[in-house]
């Protein structure tokens, strides 16, 4: 039953009891959460009615009670925006902030606002993902970047703030597979690796896309040879089918590549 200070006492399977605290705002029933006693479920409540009715109270200025910090940001996003997410968004004029944590704040251009309402952001080994139809989706490809690629690498913030998410700020300087960038006698070179019984380097090459292009053949060959991984393929954008066949053609691969035998290889076996 529900009291004047909108907590619900309720119980758990096992006949222990607790609190659940709620409230309504613009016709919008919101839990605020769950409590081992009512005196926390009541305070919560009276949190969020603060952040909700008292205009003069500022999201900068808000510290931390018995409500949890996502919830917080929730309610100031609701009652300043009128727009009820389910994730720790607040918007602001030209961009959104998500709040991982109360430290950790990343912010997003308003383009990505929806999908980042409907996708819960997570954090695991220092890889931001969301979970999309059962999988880990890392959000590094909605720039064009590979899900493991490393930063100062692979990609780069153009101000240095790697919790700046912006389009404009991520510049993406290696999109492919299997290509890693290294430096030979000082000047840029792309290697091209691919992994079977270790990692094998397929051959070092003056620019990315043939390198991509010489990861692609490796697959190609150790698929004709029987070898059962399934490799990601790099999608060449902006080259036609005569100019990519012409590059690929053309382009070395190491002979521990086109000496590969399937029948010594134990996982074929």
């Amino acid at each position: 039953m529900e009291n004047k200070s909108g907590v619900y006492r309720t119980t758990k399977k096992d006949g222990s009891v607790y609190y659940r605290s709620s409230l309504t705002y613009k016709r919008k029933h919101i839990s605020l959460g769950s409590f081992s006693n009512e005196d926390d479920a009541t305070k919560a409540y009276r949190e969020g009615r603060e952040i909700l009715d008292n205009a003069s109270l500022r999201f900068s200025e808000y510290g931390s009670g018995l409500l949890s910090y996502e919830k917080a940001v929730i309610l100031f996003n609701f009652r300043d925006n009128g727009i009820y997410f389910h994730n720790p968004i607040y918007v602001f004029k030209t961009h959104f902030s998500y709040y991982l944590t109360k430290d950790d704040i990343y912010t997003f251009d308003l383009d990505d606002l929806f999908y980042y309402a409907s996708h819960k952001l997570m954090r695991r080994g220092g890889h931001l993902f969301v979970s999309d139809y059962g999988m880990q989706i890392s959000i590094l490809s909605r720039y064009g970047i590979q899900p493991f690629a490393v930063s100062g690498r692979d990609y780069e913030f153009r101000n240095g703030d790697p919790y700046d998410l912006r389009y404009a700020n991520v510049i993406c300087k290696n999109p492919y597979h299997g290509v890693r960038i290294v430096t030979k006698n000082g000047i840029p070179m792309y290697r091209a690796m691919i992994h079977y019984n270790g990692d094998t380097i397929i051959g070092t090459y003056k620019t990315a896309l043939e390198a991509a292009i010489a990861y692609n053949k490796a697959v190609d060959l150790l698929k004709k040879q029987g070898y059962s991984k399934n490799y990601n393929i790099n999608y060449i954008e902006g080259l036609g089918p005569k100019d990519y066949a012409e590059i690929y053609a053309g382009i070395a691969v190491s002979k521990s590549i086109l000496s590969f035998s399937a029948s010594r290889n134990p996982r074929n076996s």
